[in-house]
């Protein structure tokens, strides 16, 4: 790693608890997201150049305060003298327990069920993961002044809703929680659905960089710890995913020394922690993470412990059924019985129609069962459906090629 991107990390960790704090002492996230940016554009300017303090997170905090405090005396001397008076007294540096609190404010309140799912996932790397806003723009693939807007409005919601700047009761935590890991999962799937390889870099840089902070934040709890484990061990074969012109390389054809053996063995390790701390009842993220750590312990895709892998599938729907769960067990039970067990499954689940993988699901089963009509027809469906470019590439050429025995 160069020293700049040891500057950058550092920047970008420390600046999310100087603008959690920053918000709980102004109370505007707005202003905090501003100063902060200010403070760590000028760390960026200034430490590879100078060195990095002593106290990173004071320097930023230091700098973010003065710079906050110029804009509320600015407001203040519009508004009079009684407004003067009100600003804000600044605390000695945080201890630990307090910085922890106040970036538990900052994750709930970011990701509050008032605000709409895109909100929160604007909102998550804009404040949470530090990114600006022509940043999250490039990142989600609108333009700087419509991502601008999203979080304008998302920012006025909290406001006008008056959303509390608070962590939540213990009893409202395990809910709360959930949806947090879902905005950070929506960011994950975001990355890992892109066609282009920076964006799939990128965003899933930053729901990993997320998942750990859930993690730090919350130890003892299976939902940040599966949700963290399954990120990694899907983003460690993302070097192998795409091949040297950029097409789709699916699970079975990839070459798994490319795979980042580091975050799988992380990975692995959590499902472990996770699993051993919901004996009774598994949490839908490590079960997931354990799925994705059958995949990733198996020599090869021949390999592959099916039956692990449908019996995962078996605990996962009586937590959390849906029919792309029941999608993706039908997968796994074609590789364990044949096309023909996991075709009839795939027709059984009858409330996907618009779901583009569950006809690319058929067109490959049904090509694969010999009916290659049938297979073009499934594939035009979910071509039509929405099916993104690299995946409708890789199974056009699949079903290209000849019938087996054919020229």
């Amino acid at each position: 790693m160069r020293a700049g991107d040891t500057v950058a990390d550092l920047v970008r960790t420390e600046g999310t608890r100087v603008l959690a704090t920053l918000a709980r002492v102004t109370g505007s996230i707005e202003l905090a997201e501003d100063a902060t940016q200010d403070a760590v554009v000028r760390a960026l300017e200034t430490w590879p150049r100078d060195g990095i303090p002593h106290n990173p997170r004071g320097w930023l905090l230091v700098t973010a305060r003065h710079r906050a405090l110029d804009v509320l005396r600015r407001e203040a001397r519009r508004a009079g003298k009684e407004a003067a008076a009100m600003l804000p007294t600044w605390p000695e540096p945080e201890p630990p327990e307090v910085v922890r609190d106040d970036l538990l404010r900052l994750v709930f309140t970011c990701c509050h069920p008032a605000l709409s799912a895109e909100a929160q996932v604007a909102l998550a790397l804009r404040t949470l993961a530090g990114l600006s806003t022509a940043e999250v723009a490039a990142a989600l693939l609108v333009s700087e002044a419509t991502m601008a807007k999203r979080l304008t409005r998302a920012r006025q919601k909290i406001a006008r809703a008056r959303i509390p700047y608070r962590v939540p009761a213990a009893e409202e935590l395990p809910d709360r929680l959930a949806g947090v890991a879902a905005t950070v999962y929506l960011v994950f799937n975001a990355g890992y659905d892109a066609d282009e390889p920076a964006a799939t870099a990128r965003l899933t840089a930053e729901a990993v960089r997320l998942g750990r902070l859930l993690a730090e934040l919350f130890p003892d709890e299976p939902t940040a710890l599966g949700l963290l484990a399954l990120m990694l061990l899907q983003d460690s074969r993302r070097a192998a995913r795409t091949d040297a012109d950029g097409r789709l390389v699916l699970l079975a054809d990839q070459d798994r020394s490319r795979w980042d053996r580091a975050a799988v063995t992380e990975g692995v390790t959590l499902v472990g922690t996770a699993l051993r701390r919901t004996p009774d009842r598994p949490e839908p993220y490590v079960v997931q993470a354990a799925i994705a750590a059958c995949h990733a312990l198996a020599p090869s895709y021949r390999e592959t412990d099916w039956d692990a892998v449908v019996s995962w599938y078996d605990v996962l729907l009586t937590v959390h059924d849906t029919p792309v769960v029941r999608l993706n067990r039908a997968a796994a039970v074609a590789e364990r019985d044949g096309p023909a067990a996991g075709l009839a499954l795939v027709d059984a689940i009858t409330d996907l129609p618009g779901y583009p993988w569950w006809h690319a699901a058929r067109a490959e089963l049904l090509y694969r069962s010999g009916d290659h009509p049938a297979a073009r027809a499934a594939y035009d469906r979910a071509v039509a459906a929405g099916l993104r470019r690299q995946a409708a590439d890789h199974l056009r050429l699949r079903l290209d090629r000849p019938p087996a025995g054919q020229p």
